[in-house]
């Protein structure tokens, strides 16, 4: 009786020990906003790009199947982090990845560096992910602030737009894509007259649309995000504001918010985005599958969670494990070159550094054919977007 308790009582150490049975395989979890503001902007159709990206991997690594989950982290970073803390104790998921909204990024980058998990940040744009806040286990792929700054805020200086007023989401990004382009309006010799931060969500923009306007800066720049951005943008025709001289600066607008805008309401708008689905013959292929299954073209956040979960598959088979710090030393060392980014590569703060692109929303009569959006202005070269390595903030560098 005593050697039977004693062959349980070991049998079931060797199960804890062992982890739950999940972990078996591999397995990536999808963690963004399913059913707020930024639905469009990533949602289930991030889901989708990620799954297509382990069918196009072969569906295992390893010998191992892979699987991908998805939660809605509804833009709370408590809930996430209790979402994320489960799936990585209970679930045996892996790696997380997408994490629209940047308060709940920097709570999931941080969760992740305690855990020594593997995140690879998408749909949140703060800087500060691979700044001050980097992490050994923590990466940052489409885009971010800084990006942001330099191809539209950039631009639109040089394009003599030397005065902003800023209409600022109320939380992490909103303050981080502010202060990015605050500091290159400054470099490039314009002015700050003013900003306004606003809670996330809102539905009546006219009290700070009013401020703006009275600024009388010759540019608006809105430093939100999916509805938030085009319910600003709506607002602002009914005030006369473009009508008015004054021009506006979608800070962070993807191919998604400009289709919910219609090119009616968004032509000449002025953005900068890491993919556009028409760039070349492999963004069609892709985003030619991606239509038939979601009825919609990609947006850089979509295209980006495609990038970023073949990219930590390619790792894992690279390292022969899913051992993180091994992943993670491979996912700084090999290329990226897939049909978001040609050439890319990985610095040592986790940050992907790839070329952007900064484009004009054409005019309703230049349009040819359905999702034909964009006509491209320029590219903004990926050592010129992102800040080097050494230059970001972050300690690991140092």
């Amino acid at each position: 009786m005593k050697s039977q308790l004693l062959y349980a009582a070991v049998a079931a150490c060797a199960l804890l020990l062992a982890g739950p049975a999940s972990a078996q395989g591999v397995k990536i979890g999808i963690l963004n906003d399913q059913s707020g503001v930024y639905a469009d902007y990533g949602g289930k159709y991030s889901f989708e790009a990620a799954k297509m990206a382990v069918e196009d991997f072969g569906g295992s690594v390893l010998g191992q199947k892979i699987e991908v989950i998805t939660a809605d982290h509804q833009n709370k970073p408590d809930l996430a982090t209790s979402i994320a803390r489960r799936w990585y104790e209970v679930e045996g998921v892996d790696m997380i990845t997408e994490l629209t909204t940047s308060s709940v990024a920097l709570a999931i980058h941080e969760l992740s560096r305690q855990m020594k998990k593997i995140d690879i940040v998408v749909g949140a744009a703060t800087s500060r992910l691979t700044g001050d806040a980097c992490q050994p286990y923590g990466f940052h792929w489409a885009y971010d602030t800084h990006a942001l700054a330099v191809g539209t805020g950039g631009a639109l200086v040089q394009a003599g737009g030397d005065t902003w007023f800023f209409m600022t989401a109320d939380y992490a990004f909103g303050y981080a894509l502010e202060k990015d382009t605050s500091d290159l309006i400054k470099e490039k010799g314009g002015k700050v007259l003013g900003s306004v931060r606003i809670p996330l969500n809102s539905s009546d923009f006219s009290s700070f649309l009013l401020q703006a306007q009275s600024s009388k800066a010759k540019i608006i720049g809105l430093a939100n995000a999916g509805l938030d951005t085009t319910n600003s943008i709506k607002q602002a025709a009914e005030f006369g504001i473009v009508k008015g001289g004054q021009k506006l600066a979608g800070l962070l607008l993807t191919l998604a918010e400009v289709h919910g805008l219609g090119l009616e309401a968004a032509q000449g708008l002025v953005l900068t985005e890491g993919f556009y689905w028409d760039h070349d013959d492999k963004t069609r292929e892709f985003s030619e599958r991606f239509f038939k299954r979601t009825g919609r073209m990609p947006n850089m956040i979509q295209a980006g969670t495609y990038s970023a979960t073949l990219q930590y598959l390619k790792a894992v088979k690279a390292a022969g494990s899913k051992d993180t710090e091994a992943v993670a030393a491979k996912l700084k060392e090999l290329p990226v070159d897939d049909m978001f980014a040609q050439g890319g590569k990985v610095l040592p703060n986790g940050r992907m550094v790839h070329d952007l692109y900064l484009f004009e929303v054409k005019k309703p009569s230049e349009s040819k054919k359905p999702w034909d959006y964009y006509k491209q202005l320029a590219v903004v070269p990926g050592d010129k977007a992102f800040l080097s390595a050494k230059d970001s903030g972050c300690p690991l560098t140092k």
